[in-house]
């Protein structure tokens, strides 16, 4: 309650402040300083999150397991990002509304289009009158005005501006609608099979929905790009030469450890909605709230959701004994043995205190009989926990080996009998 006074009374102090710069100031600085006012309103989603408490250092006690977990949503999911194993479900393949959440997919096709350098953070990007009509989270860009991707980038990533990312995908794909199609095909390609975008910013509009488990796998794929890092972790920055403050509508980014990004949601349709994503100890999860009861509940989901993962599973790199894997002998092979090429192990996901009965087994052929192709199966490498297996690998030959021909075999054979 404490905190929610001080938020509404700082709201105040702003608008009072605003009100004496009226005689003070000129116009075009009292626009000025609207804009910044309407902005950090704008950030909140203006459904009241600018008042919502959100209490940190609480003592929780931590789910030891998923049953245990308390999430007041539609749906949810805690999903480990680089193996993709769930965690914990909840739902998670009910059809909702998605809100801003839409962005994680419209920021995915935007960063790959500067990874793939299609565009660069240094174009030059002029609003449209499209942009410039957008409602909802905006930075109140003007027909006309002129920022670079790299500024379009941060308003979208830190305050979910609707305008920004419109002028984004039309410098893009040329067009909204366009923009959009490509979302839709990524979607497929991913295999978020439930997810049907009309839009790219997440403003409501019928038939645009997802699920729990499509945002989860969507962000999976998003958080790759340590590019966005950049910008998802920022919690203050400004545009405007500093006239336009922006604030991380995230607040795990300020008071989660670990947080790395990555995307909130609010509309009336879709409730509160958010997309936590966070590392420790090389390990990434990523916490997904849709349809939350209010906007403390979704940040506290996403954290007891996290607060699980971290306490009670683990990534291990599996460790084989590379000395029993030794030459293969050829049979009929102009040369006589062939190496062996060994898979780079991949980490595997592990209850927190079961590392220790994580085994590798390897089985390898003798003898091969040549033509010998490079790439050849010669053998398996299986990752077992106990006696469960979680993982298996193709030993598989490092270069081709020739049949001998008649005449080599001829020769080779009389140089034995030679002594």
């Amino acid at each position: 309650m404490k905190r929610m006074i001080k938020r509404v009374a700082a709201a105040a102090l702003s608008f009072c402040l605003l009100a004496i710069s009226v005689t003070a100031s000129s116009a075009q600085q009292v626009e000025q300083a609207l804009s910044a006012l309407s902005v950090r309103i704008a950030s909140e989603h203006i459904t009241g999150d600018l008042f919502e408490t959100y209490e940190t250092g609480q003592q929780e006690e931590i789910a030891v397991d998923a049953a245990s977990l308390s999430v007041k949503a539609k749906s949810a999911i805690l999903m480990e990002a680089s193996t993709g194993k769930v965690l914990y479900e909840l739902n998670p393949d009910d059809s909702v509304a998605p809100a801003s959440i839409t962005k994680i997919m419209s920021l995915l096709l935007i960063v790959e289009a500067l990874e793939e350098e299609k565009i660069s953070l240094d174009d030059v990007v002029t609003a449209s009158e499209t942009a410039s009509s957008m409602g909802g989270s905006q930075i109140w860009l003007k027909v006309g005005e002129t920022m670079t991707v790299h500024e379009l980038l941060k308003a979208v990533t830190v305050a979910s501006a609707n305008d920004a990312c419109v002028a984004l995908a039309e410098h893009i794909a040329g067009s909204v609608e366009e923009f959009v199609a490509r979302m839709n095909q990524r979607a497929k390609d991913l295999g978020a099979k439930n997810t049907v975008f009309h839009n790219c910013t997440g403003l409501d509009a019928d038939g645009h929905m997802t699920t729990a488990r499509d945002v989860a796998v969507m962000s999976a794929e998003l958080i790759k790009h340590d590019l966005i890092r950049e910008y998802t972790q920022i919690w203050i920055d400004y545009l405007r030469n500093g006239e336009t403050q922006l604030v991380n509508t995230n607040k795990l980014v300020r008071f989660y450890e670990g947080t790395t990004g990555l995307k909130t949601g609010t509309t009336s349709k879709a409730g509160y909605c958010l997309s936590a994503t966070a590392e420790r100890d090389g390990m990434q999860l990523v916490a997904v709230v849709m349809g939350g009861e209010s906007g403390s509940e979704r940040f506290n989901g996403a954290k007891r959701m996290l607060n699980y993962g971290f306490a009670n599973w683990c990534l291990q790199t599996p460790q084989a004994d590379l000395s029993q894997i030794l030459p293969v002998q050829v049979l009929k092979g102009r040369e006589n043995s062939v190496c062996v090429s060994v898979p780079q192990l991949q980490p595997v996901l592990l209850k927190k205190g079961k590392a220790e009965q994580l085994t590798c087994h390897i089985s390898l052929s003798e003898t091969v009989e040549a033509p010998v192709a490079k790439g050849q199966k010669l053998g398996t490498l299986t990752v077992k926990n106990a006696d469960k297996t979680i993982a298996t690998y193709d030993l598989c030959a490092a270069q081709e080996v020739k049949r001998m021909s008649f005449f080599l075999m001829l020769k080779r054979l009389l140089q034995r009998l030679a002594g």
